[in-house]
């Protein structure tokens, strides 16, 4: 079952963050030192923050052009919180706090696992370069891989012209280890299905070696070898990514500000999975 970008919003805009979310989020925040003397101002409110990033990267908009009416507080006290929180490593535990729901109730399916990585455009961007498969113009990737039922697992950003086949290690290192409520954590799937972009017989066997079974399309065989009905769960998952307007087109120079985007995203798409399915 697939759970499409709409779920978990159904009471407001996708930016509101609910009770619900926010209590799995406030735990992982930093705490902030306020100054011993001269504090100045309270600090904006940390809710009102998150809304205001989750509404730059829903909507697309520039920092600066936030709206100061909804009470989110300026753009770039949203971008400084964003990379702060990102720094500290938040949505890698958001993330791993949400996958870990998701395999207690048995809704992790790690029986196979499917990764691709296609290309976002970007100009004069750090990470980015030459896309070969859309006519040379700069652009980055941004790597995922889900499980099988298309549950974002971890996610990496490149260079556009960097290989797919060169992320297949790191973004399998990248999978979080989740504790179930009995045995060992669990982070390894027992398949991997990929696309010709992947065929290697180098990497074939570094997955062997893992204990993971690699299921690759060849180059040179004709079409229909049928892992296409695999295959289309991390299609759907890298469309519900690019549904955030943000991640279209690559506006941000930081590469650690875009790669916070693309982290919060995916915790977004993991809760709206564990709302349906929990």
């Amino acid at each position: 079952m697939l759970v499409g970008p709409s779920v978990g919003n159904l009471k407001g805009p996708p930016w509101v963050v609910s009770d619900d979310l926010w209590a799995r989020i406030e735990p992982l925040l930093p705490v902030r030192q306020r100054r011993s003397r001269n504090p100045g101002r309270l600090p904006l409110d940390d809710r009102g923050c998150l809304q205001g990033i989750l509404f730059v990267l829903h909507t697309g908009i520039q920092w600066e052009w936030l709206p100061q009416e909804l009470g989110f507080g300026s753009g770039m006290t949203c971008w400084r919180r964003l990379r702060d929180w990102h720094e500290a490593g938040v949505w890698d535990r958001l993330h791993q706090v949400l996958l870990t729901e998701l395999h207690r109730a048995g809704k992790l399916d790690w029986s196979r696992a499917v990764i691709d990585g296609p290309p976002s455009g970007a100009s004069g961007r750090p990470k980015t370069g030459p896309s070969p498969v859309d006519r040379a113009r700069p652009g980055s990737k941004h790597h995922v891989i889900t499980d099988a039922h298309g549950t974002p697992l971890a996610i990496t950003l490149t260079g556009g012209n960097r290989h797919d086949v060169t992320q297949l290690l790191p973004l399998l290192d990248a999978i979080p280890r989740i504790r179930g409520a009995t045995g060992r954590p669990r982070h390894r799937p027992r398949e991997l299905f990929a696309d010709r972009g992947y065929d290697f017989d180098k990497y074939r066997r570094l997955l062997w070696k893992r204990g993971i079974k690699p299921v690759i399309a060849r180059r040179g065989v004709p079409h229909g070898s049928g892992l296409g009905t695999v295959r289309w769960v991390v299609e759907s998952t890298n469309a519900w990514i690019h549904g955030f307007r943000r991640l279209r087109i690559r506006w941000d120079i930081r590469d650690d500000i875009h790669e916070a985007f693309l982290k919060l995203a995916c915790c977004v798409i993991t809760y709206r999975r564990v709302r349906a399915l929990c």
